[in-house]
């Protein structure tokens, strides 16, 4: 229609499959949108540029298998503010396997790059230079929360079109068990996206503010941490000093916690980062001997990378299977477990 404009969004959809064939496993980025986000993933964690040809990172998935006979609940992931929805394929893939169907989303010119079908790339340009430009004028209270409202809807969007995936993918899906998790901004998304639609059964957070700033300090609360959910939700914390969260010390996640009344539990990970809830804490660590210690570590914490990783495909995958599957390995009980985490609450 003549004036009108769309917001074009892209996924990617990871789902339990009966066999790969043999064909190889797909590339994590494009190569447009490697050469995009590997220089942002080096600047934002002070490594050294050009050392990791991000374009040839693999996964463990193949292009258009053949979905596992079933129907499995669907679980959206919305990423972190400024990065990509391929930035946690290891626990997306992760998830997959243990019988759900992910549903990853880019929320479009805030990735450093994303590449849509017809080869057009969107990067995050004119989104840093409004962020800058809303510190300066001290409208960061407006920026986040428009930012937050494109996020919800692009959340709404991508579930009132999951009907509409190719058959061979719907027929897996079960839209009555409909879950969501994300890191940072994708928390709060997931949150949000909660607060005002119940198509969302559960949800998880890991270690993004419920508030509208970029330093929690609970002026500019978000719905959500002022009234809670109905629903069952996990918040994963940091142990960071200057970023990490818990209910004691981060004051949306304290009110949220006030006034939650579904299901609840507050993790955190032990001495870890805000980026260890990422594939930062699978990849980075291999660089260890190429670049300091140091620096690994302020990027990082210092939780071993393995161990770290198990920890947040177990929570993540015994929060789904609890309410969404209702089989339960009583690891968000908060009893002893062999993972570096500690039950806040």
């Amino acid at each position: 229609m003549p004036g009108r404009s769309y917001r074009e969004l892209m996924i990617s959809v990871f789902y339990p499959a009966v066999h790969t064939g043999g064909r190889p496993f797909t590339r994590q980025f494009p190569a447009a949108v490697a050469a995009a986000v590997g220089p942002a993933v080096e600047e934002n964690n002070k490594l050294p540029a050009g050392l990791v040809n991000w374009a040839a990172t693999k996964t463990h998935s193949v292009k258009d298998a053949a979905i596992a006979p079933g129907r499995f609940p669907v679980v959206l992931y919305s990423p972190g503010a400024g990065d990509s929805r391929d930035w946690n394929v290891s626990l997306v893939e992760d998830l997959a396997s243990r019988g759900f169907v992910v549903v990853t989303i880019d929320h479009t010119g805030e990735a450093p790059a994303e590449e849509f079908p017809d080869g057009h790339v969107v990067g995050n340009g004119p989104l840093l230079a409004a962020w800058s430009q809303a510190f300066r004028n001290g409208t960061t209270l407006a920026f986040f929360t428009k930012l937050m409202d494109a996020r919800k809807a692009d959340t709404e969007l991508v579930l009132d079109r999951l009907t509409s995936l190719p058959g061979r993918l719907t027929d897996g899906m079960d839209l009555d068990r409909i879950g969501m998790f994300g890191h940072s901004a994708g928390g709060f998304t997931a949150a949000s996206t909660m607060y005002g639609d119940p198509r969302i059964k559960a949800g998880v957070n890991m270690d993004g503010t419920l508030e509208y700033t970029v330093k929690p300090d609970g002026t500019h609360l978000s719905e959500v941490a002022r009234h809670g959910l109905n629903r069952p939700f996990l918040l994963m914390g940091s142990s960071s000093a200057a970023e990490g969260s818990d209910v004691r010390r981060e004051p949306s996640w304290a009110s949220f916690w006030q006034h939650q009344r579904g299901w609840k539990a507050d993790v955190t990970l032990d001495d870890s980062a805000h980026v260890s809830f990422t594939d930062a804490e699978a990849l980075l660590p291999q660089l260890a001997g190429r670049v300091p210690a140091a620096t690994l570590a302020t990027a990082l914490g210092t939780v071993d990378s393995h161990r770290a990783v198990a920890a947040n495909r177990a929570l993540v995958t015994s929060f789904f299977d609890r309410f969404l599957k209702g089989c339960d390995d009583h690891l968000l009980d908060g009893g002893a477990s062999p993972y570096p985490i500690t039950f806040v609450r």
